[in-house]
């Protein structure tokens, strides 16, 4: 019985398996050999940052034409677009149905799972998949392989060696080490001549030298709404200000960009206005307008409604004669340049970009220097906004994997593995 190991129990390590072990299930008796299918996780539970990215609404997938979604993926928008065209969101949303669950879009055309729980999901998943015959193994850390193409499991019980026909590397990226996506597979793979591009933090916050009294009057505080923006990319939306710097939807939408110029450049800022829904010229007139005896914070409050951290980002950020100036200030208004130093630690990311080379792997998703042993989800180099691009992608990847798995134990013999 040919063995398929699928390392990783995340969405797209457990896609894999669905896939592999239900068309093992679905043949004819005598047409093909039955698959054992086996997942393995070092954690003590499979799907830990699934459940952890749905703790405050699970937002699986989104509504968008598929033409604007395959666009959020930059520039790998076209490797990942292939995935989509063979599971989309719709079809996500679809075989969600298909476990029982019923989704609903959101008011920003994001999906979510009626409860807004991912533990109901992940219940009937596992389920399913038990009954399909996956068999699950935790507290299994992957080591690599031996010298005669063993894998390598650290467990309670001590090292173990398992063999298998093909391997699906479903080990996510470097954020949330403690939830199990630590990056401890990438000098497993440099070993074996696999080209990874260095891990670095996603869907991130920033560092930003506040002053201590900034710090201690707005920490904590929404800046809402804005338009910010970096490399000739803006979004509208909110952000929170941090003890040390930013965080939030918006910074995590341009994060990427941001994260990009800060490495290229040594430096970079995000651009923000602060009054989105008044013209520079609408703004220089009332800002012009005579102050009497008012106070420069009572003025903008009254003339340009800002107050509040609006205004402390001002009194920051700007120069103390921009404050005095009215054209100076305006333009400040709706370009104030936020810099930033550094972004948060990967640890501390949603996500993370970089990973596997896609001129390594073909396009089943299969590492061209290791025959029969494919990779899915975030260990390969791309990434995606917060809104549910990143789970959609990485189911699809999975079912991609596991696809290529099927086609690959159809045309080849397992004895190659390796060579």
């Amino acid at each position: 019985m040919p063995r398929i190991a699928i390392i990783g129990g995340g969405p797209a390590g457990l896609m894999a398996a669905e896939v592999i072990a239900a068309a093992s299930e679905n043949c004819p008796a005598g047409t093909v050999d039955r698959l054992e299918v086996l997942v393995f996780d070092a954690m003590p539970s499979l799907g830990r940052k699934f459940l952890m990215a749905g703790k405050g609404g699970m937002n699986i997938t989104h509504a968008e034409p598929l033409p604007a979604f395959i666009s959020r993926y930059g520039e790998r928008h076209g490797e990942v677009g292939a995935w989509l065209a063979r599971f989309g969101p719709a079809a996500l949303r679809d075989w969600i149905h298909g476990l029982g669950i019923q989704t609903f879009v959101g008011t920003s055309d994001r999906v979510f799972p009626t409860e807004m729980k991912a533990a109901p999901l992940l219940r009937a998943w596992l389920h399913r998949l038990r009954e399909l015959g996956v068999q699950f193994h935790v507290r299994h850390r992957w080591l690599g392989w031996t010298a005669d193409r063993k894998l390598r499991f650290a467990t309670p019980a001590g090292e173990l060696e398992c063999t298998a026909d093909a391997v699906v590397l479903a080990l996510g990226g470097g954020s949330w080490a403690k939830l199990g996506s630590d990056g401890a597979w990438v000098p497993l793979l440099c070993e074996r001549d696999v080209a990874v591009s260095p891990l670095k933090p996603a869907n991130c916050g920033f560092d930003v030298a506040w002053s201590s009294h900034f710090s201690e009057r707005f920490a904590g505080h929404p800046v809402k709404p804005v338009v910010a923006s970096v490399a000739g990319l803006s979004r509208q939306g909110e952000f929170n200000i941090t003890a040390g710097g930013i965080e939030g939807g918006l910074v995590y939408a341009l994060s990427a960009p941001l994260r990009d110029t800060l490495e290229r450049d040594g430096k970079a800022a995000l651009t923000l206005d602060l009054a989105p829904g008044r013209t520079l010229q609408r703004l220089t007139a009332d800002l012009a307008r005579p102050r009497g005896r008012d106070s420069l914070a009572n003025h903008l409050r009254r003339r340009v409604g800002l107050d509040g951290v609006k205004a402390g980002l001002l009194r920051e950020l700007c120069p103390p004669e921009a404050l005095t100036d009215t054209a100076s200030l305006a333009a400040a208004i709706k370009a104030l340049p936020l810099p930033v130093q550094a972004s948060r630690p990967i640890d501390e990311a949603i996500s993370s970009a970089g990973g596997i080379d896609f001129a390594g792997l073909d396009a089943r998703l299969m590492l061209r220097g290791l025959p029969g042993v494919f990779a899915a989800g975030e260990m390969l180099d791309w990434e995606a906004p917060t809104g549910g691009y990143l789970l959609t992608a990485c189911f699809a990847s999975g079912r991609v994997a596991g696809e290529g798995v099927l086609a690959w134990l159809a045309s080849s013999d397992p004895q190659d593995f390796f060579r």
